[in-house]
């Protein structure tokens, strides 16, 4: 696996050699099974003589599990107190890091538009991955997830009608224009690239899981870089700054996964 990984870097540029060995090994032999590769040797001849199938490899080695207002208690705290503390800034940056299919980026568009500060926002959405970028700028979901992403924003405080803030067409549903024109997409690889702005809060939620402790102290780094002072980051429900090499200039809000940078001295 470690030579596979060798060849990914070598030849495309994707470093995935400071992932989780338990995860990885689980996903590259799931992909193998669903493509039916009789030996390893053969999968690995597959990615490096052709660069087509480098895109399935990506797509299916990272993972891509994300929902409208997933954890709705997060999205509550999100509401009532990141944004109000952020609301003053003449204008707001924010980065989704690791965004999927964007389900997310969208949640937090609606709470900027009922605390009307999209017109003054913009947000950054990344991912490794092009393809989940692709989707994430149409805006299409599946008609069946609608119930319960109306469920969980309601949970998180929603009042309005969650269905104005999608159009419906057969089993689709098109976000609005009005929310995705906020957005600006671009792959970015949290594993090499740099800071490219300076931001009042980052979102990055549940990919720091799958990266081991160096792989995270260096992203959290490239996140305190790229934070302004009283800015705030936020992780997912299993992850934490707690022990990393940033901890220390940083305060948590409230129970939430959500941390405070504290001004410099």
């Amino acid at each position: 696996m470690e030579q596979l990984l060798d060849d990914v870097l070598e030849m495309y540029g994707y470093d995935f050699s400071d992932y989780t060995k338990a995860s990885m090994h689980r996903r590259i032999s799931r992909l193998m099974v669903l493509d039916r590769f009789p030996s390893f040797a053969e999968f690995r001849y597959k990615l490096r003589t052709n660069e087509d199938y480098l895109k399935r490899f990506v797509e299916e080695v990272t993972v891509n599990v994300t929902e409208m207002f997933r954890d709705p208690a997060f999205y509550a705290t999100l509401r009532e107190q990141i944004l109000p503390a952020i609301a003053s800034k003449p204008f707001i940056r924010i980065w989704h890091a690791g965004c999927s299919t964007g389900e997310e980026v969208y949640s937090t568009a609606i709470l900027l538009k009922e605390a009307n500060l999209l017109h003054k926002s913009l947000i950054y959405a990344t991912d490794i991955n092009p393809e989940v970028i692709k989707k994430a700028k149409d805006g299409i979901l599946p008609l069946g997830y609608m119930k319960d992403y109306s469920e969980n924003y309601i949970a998180s405080g929603g009042k309005e009608d969650f269905s104005k803030y999608y159009t419906a067409k057969y089993d689709r549903v098109k976000i609005n224009e009005s929310l995705l024109e906020r957005v600006i997409y671009s792959t970015h690889n949290l594993v090499s690239d740099s800071s490219f702005n300076e931001f009042q809060l980052i979102m990055c939620r549940n990919v720091l899981i799958y990266f081991n402790k160096d792989l995270q102290n260096k992203v959290l780094t490239l996140f305190d870089g790229s934070l302004e002072n009283l800015g705030y980051i936020a992780l997912g429900s299993k992850e934490t700054l707690k022990f990393s090499a940033i901890s220390g200039r940083y305060k948590q809000v409230g129970k939430d996964k959500i941390w405070k940078k504290q001004k410099e001295a």
